[in-house]
């Protein structure tokens, strides 16, 4: 069973669409590019895919790829932990903090020691502990008890302490934060909460490199090539990311923009439902481990203002989804997408195929001219399922 629902609070132009923030920053980009390992990560076509369903494009820009953690996380985690330090260093030496001194591990041992901190289903939790142990600091990740084997073991081979948790990624969060303040630990969270709102829009605009990145392909100067764009959402940092720059460049010309959840945690949907953020009233138990989240506060107001409509997909449409890019159609190339990476193809595919969604189709104008924009937001990031998900029919 899918779900799609009419956002009725989207504004062709929001209030923050010129209000100075984070997303507007030229050194994001920039400062991706300084590290070591960077290179922009592929945008494939699906001619055979489109051509099957009647459309004119589909687009994957694949963050599978992305400095060899298999997830898009690294590029929200890596820039919050250089806005702190950089504001650290000024701080104490009265003097800029460069990209360059961020890749200098002497300058790094002169700042001092930390330990940085999350909660994570699983590639968040991964990006703050790369971006730790590149830097030589310590870190500290805390995932739901039942977090597959190997993402856990992913998070330890980054050199991170994993502390289990009996309960939900939310609870998670609340047990970081108490930890964090009892042990003068630094909060890397991709959710903001009250109490901690300020790096968690950092790390929402680090994930703005990936639409950048697109602005010689997809994103033109003077119209997008994309009609739509489909954007996953857990706490929504990608979501608002992705809203915010469209919005942003192509203000009330900018694409329909559809987010898409689990229907086993759908509190986006809740949240424009209910008119504020909300929890999902399901069992956030999702094989999407990664969107196992309620709404982050800050991604709240970006989304309920800017994205056209909210979708939720089934597990079943997740794995079919992952099957979809990896048996590729004829010509189309071959894509290694997880669950949660695979979330956008599973809403493209339920809108053709969910006689629950009929109807819909026609309401968001998609035909024979239309292309569509997808994030492949990780590769094969629980290997087992992965192969388990692939080998069934």
């Amino acid at each position: 069973m899918c779900l799609l629902i009419k956002n009725p609070f989207r504004m062709d132009i929001p209030e923050w669409i010129d209000q100075p923030n984070l997303f507007s920053s030229d050194e994001i980009l920039r400062f991706h590019s300084s590290l070591d390992g960077y290179k922009p990560t592929p945008i494939y076509s699906l001619d055979c895919l489109a051509k099957k369903l009647g459309i004119k494009s589909i687009l994957v820009k694949d963050e599978s790829f992305r400095f060899n953690v298999k997830a898009f996380k690294i590029l929200g985690a890596s820039y919050a932990i250089f806005c702190i330090l950089k504001s650290k260093w000024e701080e104490k030496y009265k003097n800029e903090f460069t990209f360059s001194d961020f890749n200098d591990p002497l300058k790094i041992k002169e700042l001092g020691t930390f330990t940085f901190c999350a909660a994570t289903d699983g590639n968040h939790g991964r990006a703050v502990a790369w971006t730790a142990r590149m830097l030589k600091q310590k870190s500290v990740i805390y995932m739901p008890f039942n977090s597959v084997l190997s993402r856990i073991e992913n998070i330890k081979n980054e050199g991170a302490e994993v502390i289990l948790i009996d309960g939900t990624y939310d609870d998670c969060v609340n047990r970081v934060d108490a930890d964090a303040r009892a042990n003068g630990w630094i909060v890397i969270s991709d959710t903001a909460y009250n109490g901690n709102m300020y790096y968690p829009q950092h790390i929402m605009a680090g994930y703005t490199s990936i639409f950048t990145e697109m602005e010689d392909s997809v994103n033109k100067q003077l119209a997008c090539q994309a009609d739509i764009v489909i954007l996953q959402a857990g706490v929504g940092g990608l979501t608002a990311a992705g809203t915010w720059y469209y919005t942003h460049k192509y203000r009330q010309n900018r694409p329909v923009i559809i987010c898409v959840e689990p229907v086993r945690a759908n509190s986006v949907m809740e949240s424009i439902l209910n008119g504020k953020p909300s929890a999902s009233n399901n069992d956030y138990n999702s094989n999407m481990a990664g969107l196992n989240c309620t709404i982050s506060l800050l991604a709240w107001d970006y989304i309920k203002k800017g994205v056209n409509y909210v979708m939720a997909v089934s597990d079943a449409y997740a794995e079919k989804a992952m099957r979809q890019y990896f048996y590729s159609l004829e010509n189309d190339p071959r894509i290694i997408s997880g669950e949660s990476g695979a979330a956008g193809m599973a809403g493209l595919l339920a809108l053709f195929e969910d006689k629950k969604l009929t109807g819909w189709r026609e309401k968001i104008g998609i035909n024979s001219d239309t292309t569509v924009l997808l994030i492949n937001t990780e590769g094969d990031t629980d290997p087992e399922n992965f192969q388990r998900v692939i080998r069934t029919n």
